[in-house]
């Protein structure tokens, strides 16, 4: 028996919040699903990470967000998009995951892994940080081995390899070093990322300069073994020792659910989603997206900031013809 709603959000991360915020207010029958806590990726941000932006860039609506930072924490952001969930009473199931979405005579049919639902319209915000950009060699399965980075203490005393030079790579190095760690950082380019916090940059090039946290550039890690990491370097391939592999090569959004429910992408293999700028209406009709999934696998270029507006283009549409 399916559970019947005007609209089904997919994702309650703070866009997901948002379009449901923005249904509530339009008097709309709606649910959101997530699949896994309320704001699922901040929640699995590190536990000391702090915004690039000011907290008024990450507010919903008018809702105002008082942080006593200049740039707001992870812990901030939880409570902030916690109490904007509560107070307004938004409808939300979390740990129920979405499998399919398909569409016929005029209707969405959504299943999870708890129920069935029909809805007229569909609201996807799944956000990008679910499946990691894995470096696909031997040994990355191993149990030393993880993609998420949540805080420095486990690592202290230990030989740890962190792969990337992006934010959470930097952000990584930088405490698991100031922990008592042995961090040796492993860039596949030349040069720290151009988009790491301008004020933790230089701290990661001065403790690279003077050697408190070694780094090869233009290196590849080839292999994974239990007690030493083997990496491929301009100089020619070297075996460290390693305790732990910290690999923050990236994230991507689920492409597959998305193709599933019949939306296309580019032709330029960036998986950009087809979709009406003005009321972010993909190519299947009363289908929409909000947020970061919208840039496809160019995931820097959606952000709480400038996507905040989707929910309110959304709302306006789908009121408009309903």
């Amino acid at each position: 028996m399916s559970i019947e709603k005007d609209i089904i959000i997919i994702g309650a991360g703070p866009i997901g919040i948002a379009c449901a915020k923005a249904c509530k207010e339009s008097n709309l029958n709606y649910l959101v699903l997530e699949k896994g806590s309320l704001t699922n990726s901040i929640y699995n941000y590190p536990l000391n990470m702090t915004f690039f932006s000011t907290s008024e860039k990450l507010e919903i609506d008018d809702i105002p967000f008082i942080s006593s930072n200049p740039k707001p924490n992870r812990n901030e952001a939880l409570e902030y998009y916690r109490r904007v969930a509560s107070s307004n009473d938004i409808a939300i199931n979390l740990y129920e995951a979405v499998d399919t979405i398909t569409k016929a005579d005029h209707k969405f049919t959504i299943h999870s892994n708890k129920n069935q639902y029909t809805a007229k319209k569909v609201i996807i915000s799944t956000g990008f940080y679910d499946i990691p950009i894995t470096l696909n060699v031997p040994g990355e399965n191993l149990p030393k081995v993880t993609h998420y980075y949540k805080e420095a203490h486990p690592y202290s005393m230990q030989n740890v390899v962190v792969v990337g030079a992006s934010n959470s790579s930097v952000d990584a190095a930088l405490e698991i070093y100031r922990k008592g760690g042995h961090v040796t950082m492993i860039i596949r380019g030349d040069a720290i990322g151009e988009r790491v916090k301008y004020w933790v940059k230089p701290d990661i090039v001065n403790r690279i300069a003077e050697g408190a946290i070694t780094a090869h550039f233009n290196s590849e890690i080839e292999e994974i073994q239990d007690d030493v990491v083997i990496v491929n370097t301009p100089e020619g391939q070297i075996t460290l020792k390693n305790d732990y592999v910290v690999a923050l090569t990236g994230y991507i959004p689920n492409i597959k659910l998305l193709e599933d429910a019949g939306i296309t992408f580019s032709d330029d293999g960036k998986y950009i989603p087809n979709y009406d700028e003005d009321t972010m209406e993909t190519n299947i009709e009363g289908l929409y997206l909000a947020g970061v999934i919208c840039g496809g696998m160019e995931t820097h270029k959606w952000f709480i900031e400038n996507s905040r507006i989707h929910a309110k283009k959304i709302i306006k549409h789908v009121t408009s013809i309903l």
